[in-house]
Parts: C-alpha cells; sequence; structure tokens
C-alpha cells in the first residue's frame, strides 16, 4: 500500500529520468573525444570491437541524484522530518565519495590507456575510510543502532554489527563494481534491486522511497543508452555510485542483510570470481569458462540483452525472502 508521499516519488523518479537522459545525450560526443573505454584483453574476444566506446556515463548520475535528493531533502526539512533530510543527504554523500573513487579509477586508465586504474588495494582503502564515515555520520545525526529490524522483531548484534556493516558496504560496492562488464547489466540490476527497495520502502520509509525512486529513474534513463549496443558506459563513476546508494537504501530500512537477498546478483557474480580464483590456484582448473559469471554465460552463448533479462527476474525471485522478512 502506497501512502501520502506517492506524489513526491514519481516527482523524484520523472526528474532522476528526465537529468540523467538529457545528461547523457550531452556527455556521449564529450566524452567521446576523451574518454574512450580501454577494453581488457584478456576478456571475450568480441569485446574488443567495443574499444573506443565513451566512459564515464556515470557523471550523469552524479548531477541527477544530486539534483533530486538535495532538492527533496529540503523538502523533506521543510514539510517531513529532518530525520528523513539527514538521512537522504547522508546517504548521497556516501555515494558521491564512492564514484569519486570511481572517477579517480576511470580517469587513471584512460590516462595509461589500459583496463588498469587505481590498484586493489588502494581503492578498498578509499572504499573503507567512505564506509566507515558513512557508518559515523549515520551514528551520529540518526542514532543508528546494533539492531536489526524484522517483520517478526529486532535481533540486536551488537559488537559484530559493525563489522558485518563494514563487510556488507565493501562487497556490495564492489560486487556492482564487477557486475559491469556487459552493455546493460549493471544498469538492469540496479534498476531491479531499486524496484525492490521501492517495494519495501513506499508505505514504511520515505528515505529509501525517494532513494529507489531516484535510482529507477537514472537506470531507466541509462538503459536508452547503455543497451546493447551501448553508445556509452557507465564506468567505475557509475557502478560504484550505484552500489554504494543501493547499500545506504538497506541501512535506511535498519536492516543491512536484506542486501544480501535484494542484492543478490551482485553477491553471485564477486562469489563467482571468489570461487574462480580460489579453485583455480587449488587445482590449476577453472569451474567457469571465464568469471564474473554473466562472461561465463557469454562464453555459453547468452547474448547481452538476454543475461541482462535473466539477472533482472533473478533479483525479484532473490527478493523474495527480504519480502517476507521484512514486511509486516
Amino acid at each position: 500500500m502506497l501512502d501520502k508521499y506517492f506524489p513526491l516519488y514519481v516527482f523524484v523518479f520523472i526528474s532522476a529520468f528526465l537529468i540523467t537522459a538529457t545528461a547523457e545525450k550531452k556527455l556521449i560526443p564529450a566524452l567521446s573525444k576523451k574518454a574512450r573505454q580501454p577494453i581488457y584483453e584478456d576478456g571475450p574476444a568480441w569485446h574488443l570491437k567495443k574499444s573506443g566506446t565513451p566512459t564515464m556515463g556515470g557523471i550523469a548520475f552524479l548531477l541527477a541524484a544530486t539534483a533530486t535528493i538535495v532538492s527533496t531533502a529540503l523538502f523533506s526539512l521543510l514539510f517531513i522530518s529532518d530525520e528523513v533530510a539527514s538521512a537522504l543527504i547522508i546517504s548521497l554523500v556516501y555515494a558521491i565519495l564512492n564514484a569519486l573513487i570511481g572517477i579517480i579509477d576511470d580517469v587513471k586508465k584512460l590516462k595509461k590507456k589500459e583496463n588498469a586504474g587505481l590498484t586493489p588495494t588502494q581503492k578498498i582503502l578509499l572504499q573503507l575510510l567512505a564506509a566507515l564515515l558513512f557508518l559515523i555520520l549515520r551514528h551520529t545525526f540518526l542514532n543508528d543502532t546494533t539492531t536489526l529490524s524484522f517483520s517478526f522483531g529486532e535481533i540486536d548484534l551488537g559488537f559484530f554489527y559493525y563489522p558485518i556493516a563494514v563487510f556488507l558496504l565493501l562487497g556490495i560496492v564492489n560486487c556492482a563494481n564487477l557486475t559491469d562488464g556487459i552493455d546493460g547489466l549493471a544498469s538492469s540490476v540496479a534498476f531491479a534491486v531499486a524496484v525492490s527497495f521501492f517495494y519495501i520502502s513506499a508505505a514504511l520509509n520515505v528515505e529509501t522511497g525517494v532513494l529507489s525512486a531516484s535510482i529507477i529513474g537514472i537506470s531507466v534513463a541509462f538503459l536508452i543508452f547503455n543497451l546493447h549496443p551501448a553508445k556509452i558506459f557507465m564506468g567505475d563513476t557509475g557502478s560504484l555510485f550505484f552500489g554504494a546508494i543501493l547499500s545506504s537504501c538497506a541501512f535506511n530500512l535498519k536492516n543491512p542483510v536484506l542486501l544480501i537477498f535484494i542484492a543478490g546478483v551482485y553477491v553471485i557474480e564477486g562469489v563467482s570470481v571468489v570461487v574462480q580464483v580460489a579453485y583455480f590456484k587449488l587445482t590449476h582448473k577453472r569451474i567457469f569458462k571465464m568469471a564474473p559469471l554473466h562472461h561465463h554465460l557469454e562464453k555459453c552463448g547468452w547474448s547481452e540483452n538476454k543475461i541482462c533479462i535473466i539477472a533482472m527476474i533473478i533479483t525479484f525471485i532473490l527478493s523474495i525472502p527480504a519480502y517476507i522478512f521484512y514486511l509486516p
């Protein structure tokens, strides 16, 4: 059941969609001159033809999210509550910080003209700082506790809440980054995850309703330009942004564990890489033809659009336990 703020969610969706679509249309010719995507040489051979496609389309996400979320936060400050406004701004700050890490990574790749930017250690340390700041801000301004909310009651994790929270924040952000490997996949999954969060939050949590409506608008607009054959890629700028802002939705719902289910496709993609590497080190053999999983499916003959559709369907299916264990 939707609440009285549904018109606000519609406004956020339309605004985010229009800003993203307009910005991407302007960015494509501009980035075609300065930001052409280098392609990983060890990837599928047919991806080499994508070399030169403009990247860093995630810049439009920043513009759309900042405009819609800041304006909604001001509205919330005047007509809803200080807490909703604070939650929106903290989520936006966390997403922007991760997008900035992505920008640094993308720019380094472009300067080197190869698919290697920040080192894994550099990226993790920067993401860790962003995650810790996010948790500190939530504790300071939103009085976050170590308790998880479920439909059947609450569970207090005590001290263990913090390492679990940090692990989930870093894990989902990096798994979202790994998911961005074929045309339309990262934005398709972000759309499905946001729809699931919206379904849960629309009548329960205004800030998550606003954030998920914003992501739905951004992802739908980007898919216009990013479905196969892609006219522009989001780059790490966009994938880290998506991972961060979607992660913040679960924290606004007072249960980051929901990410394991709702962002299950991200988790599967990340686990496929870990399993592939671990198995190869132990046996010098591979479980998948290539990791992450979407490349394995490509090598099995699946089209990029088919993988996107299946990923969205799986996201909705994996979200069902979250609906059961969270919704009253």
